[in-house]
């Protein structure tokens, strides 16, 4: 069977080792850098949320297989942040659990 050709071209980024910035690029982050924080238009800024879960630590314990459908985005997002992406999701499902055990505790308590 002959081999099909892919159209598909795969690139990975290095954090530790980016790509230089053109003279462009380091102006305008010269400007933006320039500028007082109020002045900065953060508009077009994916919101954060300020949930205690979005610094996730792997955490070592017994895992169970199970299948899960998830967002094809967010998948996506887990596998290109690099391997061991599984493991990122299980972070942020247990930080999201314990953070949402705490506030349950803290709302007992009142």
């Amino acid at each position: 069977m002959p081999r099909k050709e892919s159209n598909i071209v795969k690139r990975t980024l290095d954090p530790k080792n980016p790509p230089p910035l053109t003279a462009a690029q380091k102006a305008r982050l010269d400007a933006v850098a320039a500028m007082p924080d109020e002045q900065i238009d953060y508009s077009d800024a994916p919101a954060l949320p300020d949930a205690v879960w979005t610094k996730a630590a792997a955490l070592p314990g017994a895992k169970q297989q199970i299948t899960l459908r998830i967002d094809a985005d967010v998948l996506n997002f887990f596998r290109h942040s690099g391997k061991r992406y599984q493991t990122r999701i299980n972070a942020v499902l247990r930080a999201y659990v314990e953070a949402h055990k705490r506030h349950a505790h803290d709302s007992d308590a009142h």
